[in-house]
């Protein structure tokens, strides 16, 4: 006889979920769907008439409509799951290819710069034959140096008459043959493909203060190596989406500076490209925000020649040793 086993799976919102939790409970005591079926029509039994009140095709014919219908509802919830799988793998690989496409072009525009600046070092430095005719038919062949200096090449401009400039990476991040990641300045965020079907508890997934692991328990590691930069590891976690893909979140120890890449000795971008998402000093955190308030007061006060915050805090606290030693000369005491 085949066993049905339980598995807990997330309830729809449509669905009555009020009697969840007892139920959890008594499939877990059960240890399987079997036993809960068990424990269910041993109640109809024993407690209503359910079996009594009416003939047994009644009661079967009961039964079995219920159960359609659940299967019904489960096939429907299984086919829409499918398609929001479907749609997010169809996603994921569209990132990936955009940001491969994007590599490539990149790897061709310096390809292509590198083949130029060669070219015109060539015509620059070699020599041309000329052939000479002289006035009785005679000939000689002249070897004389090209003096055309190459042409200088102009930056693009945009509509404005401003420089282009280089578009930012992906996300401000990039992918390689093992994952896609993104950032911005105080996260790091990388999703790692696994497998279709995986499951958490198929994962082992270590997320050290310089150093990242995932890999499938007893299979391959995807992705391990040490991070570009320290992170706050309390406040650093990972997820499970839809089954086939890891999402790992890693909060930046320094969260005023761009990574160049996520995994050391992985390719890294130009960090003078990334695209700073837009923030209000309210969205930061108390001490990020302290940072920020202070390194703006610093600024516009050099701008006007005044005293920054550190050179006031020296200041105040000289005048103030100065009123506790009267007796001393501070005439010639400079701050620095």
């Amino acid at each position: 006889m085949h066993r049905h086993t339980y598995v807990e799976k997330k309830t729809m919102g449509t669905e009555d979920g009020r009697f969840d939790p007892l139920l959890l409970n008594i499939a877990q005591q059960c240890q399987g769907i079997d036993g809960l079926l068990e424990v269910f029509l041993s109640f109809l039994r024993r407690k209503t008439d359910f079996y009594t009140g009416a003939t047994a095709s009644k009661v079967e014919e009961t039964i079995l409509a219920a159960v359609r219908k659940q299967m019904g509802m489960a096939e429907r919830t299984q086919q829409e799951e499918l398609r929001t799988r479907e749609a997010e793998e169809a996603r994921r690989e569209e990132r990936m290819r955009m940001a491969k496409l994007k590599g490539k072009a990149n790897q061709k525009a310096k390809d292509s710069n590198a083949v130029t600046m060669d070219a015109a070092t060539s015509s620059h430095t070699s020599q041309t034959n000329v052939v000479e005719l002289g006035a009785d038919g005679s000939f000689d062949v002249a070897s004389t140096a090209a003096t055309k200096e190459p042409k200088e090449e102009k930056p693009k401009l945009d509509a404005d008459g401003e420089e282009e400039k280089e578009e930012a990476p992906p996300g401000n991040g990039g992918a390689t043959d093992r994952y896609i990641w993104t950032q911005q300045l105080a996260e790091v965020t990388i999703n790692v493909p696994v497998p279709v079907g995986t499951r958490s508890r198929d994962l082992s997934v270590d997320i050290g203060k310089k150093r990242l692991r995932v890999a499938l328990k007893g299979g391959p590691t995807l992705v391990e190596g040490e991070l570009y930069k320290p992170i706050k590891v309390d406040d650093s976690f990972w997820t499970l989406e839809d089954g086939r893909e890891v999402v790992i979140s890693l909060q930046k120890e320094n969260g005023m500076e761009w990574w160049k890449c996520a995994i050391a000795g992985d390719p890294e971008i130009d960090t003078s490209k990334v695209s700073p998402e837009n923030s209000k000093l309210s969205d930061l955190d108390a001490e990020t925000r302290q940072t920020v308030e202070k390194m703006m007061f610093d600024q516009r006060q050099k701008q006007m020649g005044l005293p920054t915050s550190d050179e006031q805090k020296k200041r105040e606290m000289l005048e103030k040793f100065m009123k506790q030693h009267p007796e001393m000369d501070f005439s010639g005491a400079t701050i620095k």
